[in-house]
């Protein structure tokens, strides 16, 4: 797809973006981690300036809606640590296996993801990245390889695959290998993108690739993960991490100050859902019993697990119906039919916010239709 300039306007903390509810100001978090008290912070800035919610985006990120003042925001941001370079804050991009280091995974790649972001940071040519340019980095139990990242690994027994655009190069590199060569690539894609804003977008792959050797038969196409991992989940180290999906990815500051008091790491997953880590059982079983009734769910067979919408009216002024209602009335609703498999609503035909597979229903003037 052909753009029609040089950068989107991708949101960040410093650049917000004006929506029919007021701005929108969007928080990188490398590999979806954050702090305890840099979630608290997040949720008392959201209740001053914000209409007190922060949206989880399927990159694991944060987002503030309708945002009375964005400098306090960034300000708050800041001082929270959660904006190191403002030169580059909007190309912080890395989404890496939520679960990693904790629970399976061939690898634990969280150093791989604190490394990128660093590297990032320090590459002056880097803040020329498109704001939608997208890292990944999966531990070889392909739960994020399926979401396409623009530059991409995947650890495997015999290595760890480079990926463009979620394809297997065929190129394996050492451990440490992956950090420097995704920043070559992250440069090379600076010098040739022209007006795209995604490898995928590209005609040519070649020139990024110049200098690597392919050494392996490129593994098959990774199947994207839709589902996230939820309820009480028993680390290897022996202590528990509960996953928590938070319906149509909207947490109320309310709640988000209630998973900040567990005083415990957090990490936001790209299924908009949450992971509370490194709990001992006691205090997750307590945690489990507070967060609960609060809205956060804990349960696998929840159908809000399979559902997903933009935001829909009135926050868009592009889109024709107030799809978060319409998801909720599906997923609530004891009569309501759920579509198999999981179904995203949208207020257009941009889609915003599709997941990679499953069935996506468009809003029109005679209601919901499933998207062809």
């Amino acid at each position: 797809m052909k753009r029609l300039r040089d950068d989107d306007a991708c949101p960040g903390a410093l650049q917000v973006h004006q929506a029919a509810d007021g701005a929108l100001a969007r928080l990188r978090l490398p590999g979806g981690m954050i702090a305890a008290g840099q979630l608290e912070v997040l949720a008392h800035t959201a209740t001053e300036f914000g209409n007190g919610t922060l949206e989880l985006t399927v990159r694991g990120n944060l987002q503030l809606r309708g945002v009375r003042d964005a400098a306090a925001v960034a300000e708050a941001a800041a001082a929270a640590g959660l904006l190191p370079s403002p030169t580059h804050e909007r190309v912080r991009n890395i989404v890496a296996s939520p679960l990693s280091g904790r629970v399976a995974g061939l690898a634990d790649v969280r150093p791989w993801v604190s490394e990128l972001d660093a590297a990032i940071r320090a590459d002056p040519e880097l803040q020329r990245l498109p704001g939608r340019f997208l890292f990944g980095i999966d531990d070889g139990r392909g739960d994020i390889s399926g979401l396409g990242a623009d530059a991409g690994v995947h650890v495997h027994a015999d290595g760890v695959a480079l990926l463009l655009a979620g394809r297997d190069t065929g190129i394996r590199l050492g451990g440490d290998d992956v950090v420097p060569t995704l920043i070559t690539i992250a440069r090379r894609f600076v010098d040739i993108r022209g007006k795209a804003w995604r490898i995928a977008e590209l005609d040519d792959l070649s020139p990024l690739l110049t200098g690597f050797a392919v050494s392996a038969v490129p593994a098959a196409e990774y199947p994207p993960v839709l589902r996230p991992p939820v309820g009480w989940i028993t680390q290897d180290d022996g202590r528990v991490a509960l996953g928590a999906a938070i319906p149509l990815g909207v947490l109320q500051a309310r709640q988000a100050e209630f998973v900040a008091a567990v005083d415990a790491p957090v990490v936001i997953t790209p299924w908009r859902s949450l992971l509370v880590c490194d709990l001992d059982e006691g205090v997750a079983d307590t945690a489990l019993r507070v967060l609960a009734p609060m809205g956060l769910v804990f349960d696998e067979n929840s159908p809000w697990l399979d559902i997903s919408a933009c935001v829909g009216s009135p926050g868009c002024e592009k889109s024709l119906a107030d799809v978060r209602a319409e998801a909720t009335r599906i997923a609530t609703e004891e009569d309501a039919r759920l579509p198999s498999g999981h179904v995203h609503y949208v207020g257009c035909e941009r889609a915003c916010g599709s997941p990679p597979a499953g069935q996506v229903f468009v809003a029109t003037p005679e209601g919901f239709r499933e998207r062809s």
